[in-house]
Order: C-alpha cells, then sequence, then structure tokens
C-alpha cells in the first residue's frame, strides 16, 4: 500500500465524491427511503442484478409485499414465482427465510444495525454494510466489485481480490476514505462511480477526478486491476425433461427439492445423462419413478435449448411423451404459469399452447 499517497488522497476523497454524486446521482426508489426492509429489498434484488434488470422486480416487490409481515406471511412459491428470470434463486429463498425470522424475532422491527442484519439469511458483510450505512448512518465501508476495481486501480493493488487478505487491506483503506459524517452517501457514491466512471472495460479516465492521483491511469496499467482469480472450471451437463402429456393436456411437473441449481422452483421429470436416451430408458424410468403404467402412444426430442450459468453450461432437451392413460395429479398447460418454473423451463412452456389449439 501506498502510504504517502493514501494520506493525500483520503483529505478530500469524500467530499469530492459526495459533491460528483451530488451531481451524478440516478434517482432510484431505494435512494428516497430510509426504511431498512426497503433498502434491504433492493440490496438482495440487486446482487448480481444490473439497475435497469432489478428495478421492475424492485418495484413489484415492494407492491406485492409492502412490509415485512406481508412477505413472511406469504407461501415460498408465491416468493418465487415473483422472482421467477432474475436467477440465483437461494436470494429469494433467503429473503423469505429472513422476513420471518424478522417477525418472529424482532417483533417485525426490521434490523437497522450491521450487528444484527448480519444473522439474517443471505446478509453477508456487504450487505449488512450497505443496509446499515444507508438507513443508520453506520460507518461500514461496503465492498463490492465496483469498488475492488476503484480502489485496487487508484493505489495499484495487486492483491487477488475476493480473498480473506483483500477484504482486510480493502477495507483498511476504505475506513481512512469513507465520510465519517455521510457514510451512507459515500457507499452510494463510490459504487456508482466504479459503476458509470471507472469501468471494468472503457473506463472513463479522462472525466475522472481522481486521475491526476491513479496510479494505474498514471502507469498505463488500468486493465491489469483488480487482479482476480482464474475463472473456476465450467460443469457441463445434458438435462433431459420429459414433458409427459395426457389426452387431457395435463402435464407431470415436479418440484425441485435437492440442493442444485434452481432449489424449490419445479421442472419436468428429468434424466440427467451426457449419453443418448432412447425411448426404452424413458418408459422404464417413468414406470420406475412413477409407479405407472403408462400407455405411451409417442415419443419425440421436441426441442433443445443451450443454456448459460456463472459456472455451467446446461444442454436442455425437451422430449414430449403423449400417453392416452391420465396423468394423475397433472397440471394443465393453461396452469402451468401459476408454477415458479426456471427461466428457460419458462420459454419452453411458452411453445407448449401449441397443444391446446
Amino acid at each position: 500500500m501506498k502510504i504517502d499517497l493514501l494520506n493525500k488522497i483520503s483529505k478530500n476523497f469524500a467530499s469530492n465524491l459526495i459533491s460528483w454524486y451530488s451531481d451524478n446521482k440516478r434517482s432510484l426508489p431505494w435512494r428516497d427511503t430510509k426504511d431498512p426492509y426497503k433498502i434491504w429489498l433492493s440490496e438482495i434484488i440487486l446482487q448480481q442484478t444490473q439497475i435497469k434488470q432489478g428495478l421492475p422486480y424492485y418495484n413489484k416487490f415492494v407492491k406485492l409485499f409492502p412490509d415485512v409481515d406481508s412477505l413472511s406471511i406469504s407461501s415460498e412459491q408465491k416468493v418465487l414465482k415473483n422472482w421467477e428470470g432474475l436467477g440465483y434463486y437461494s436470494r429469494a429463498r433467503n429473503l423469505h427465510k429472513a422476513s420471518q425470522k424478522v417477525v418472529k424475532e424482532y417483533d417485525s422491527k426490521f434490523p437497522k444495525t450491521y450487528d444484527e442484519l448480519i444473522k439474517l439469511p443471505g446478509i453477508g458483510d456487504y450487505s449488512a454494510s450497505a443496509i446499515s450505512s444507508f438507513s443508520n448512518n453506520e460507518i461500514r465501508p461496503v465492498l463490492d466489485g465496483n469498488v475492488y476495481r476503484l480502489i485496487s486501480r487508484l493505489f495499484e493493488i495487486s492483491i487477488t481480490i475476493n480473498t480473506s487478505t483483500a477484504v482486510k487491506e480493502f477495507k483498511k483503506v476504505l475506513f481512512r476514505l469513507i465520510s465519517k459524517k455521510y457514510p451512507g452517501d459515500f457507499n452510494q457514491a463510490i459504487m456508482d462511480f466504479g459503476s458509470t466512471v471507472c469501468r471494468p472495460k472503457n473506463p472513463s479516465c479522462c472525466d475522472c477526478i481522481f486521475n491526476k492521483d491513479c496510479l494505474s491511469y498514471q502507469n498505463k496499467t488500468i486493465l491489469n486491476f483488480p487482479v482476480k482469480k482464474k475463472n473456476a472450471t465450467v460443469k457441463f451437463r445434458t438435462l433431459n425433461y420429459l414433458v409427459v402429456m395426457d389426452f387431457y393436456k395435463k402435464i407431470i411437473i415436479k418440484k425441485r427439492k435437492k440442493k442444485d441449481i434452481w432449489q424449490n422452483l419445479y421442472n419436468f421429470p428429468l434424466i440427467e445423462s451426457m449419453d443418448k436416451i432412447n425411448d426404452e430408458i424413458i418408459i422404464e424410468f417413468l414406470e420406475s419413478n412413477y409407479k405407472s403404467k403408462f400407455s405411451f402412444e409417442k415419443i419425440y426430442l421436441d426441442k433443445i435449448h443451450n443454456h448459460k450459468l456463472s459456472h455451467q453450461n446446461l444442454e436442455l432437451k425437451f422430449w414430449i411423451i403423449r400417453t392416452s392413460s391420465p396423468v394423475e395429479r397433472g397440471i394443465s398447460i393453461s396452469n402451468l404459469n401459476n408454477y415458479p418454473f426456471p427461466k428457460p423451463l419458462i420459454s419452453y412452456i411458452n411453445t407448449l399452447e401449441r397443444f391446446l389449439m
């Protein structure tokens, strides 16, 4: 760490940053409130999500669940259904669990302090710091990707980010820089600045208010920072979805309960195999798992769709299995949209309307 530079920058860094923020901040609904519940909603929704994608979800959740009580008494299925398409569904499950804990243990008063917030499901150091500083003016610097990028470039910090060593080092710097009077504005400002000025690619260095002090700008090493871990190995999976449909146009669906992608969402009966499957394998699987004899009329591969997750590439194969025997506890095609499904399955479900014509 360049101590001399830190001493120099720390004198006016916060005031300059907050001044920039007052002129350039984006108008967002969660910035107009000190309500920790609404701030919490925004923070959870915006994890791993861009503002333009998360904003409609925030508005929807505030309307559906205006307070922590209304969220806590809702079913998890309703929460997941309204989260549909946003991804990283563990966030929604933890959102629901946290609301119930607040109602039960905090008498429905959403906590404002870091020490209380950090105990809630789905809240880590970043979220607890953000919520406590925005709602309670606690001096808790936030550390997200935008902040890592700005600070690492400014001081040419070569520590690999997202490690315990990096957290300790970056927090040490941020505690020197943060405004002690306006920590909430500082945190909003530094994240906005990293997002809009000190961007990952094509940063606006010429317009940056810190470019005279920024070491990576002076040394032309901007794109070398932040230093990241090597990408994790990508896993390839083939998921064969069996769309079993009877003459009433009713379909078998199943809730995913094991700890894996899309936990607690619904899907069709599934055979995961990198090897090719055939009619015989499908029939044996269905009769074995559903303890029933089906009168199969037609089996065919209907569609193939590729879907990428952060560390997984999925090949989704959708098989149509027509049966003349009734599907026990089947769901009508027209009612499938009442259940929470992963986004790629929603897209496929929308194509099933052709069978209703």
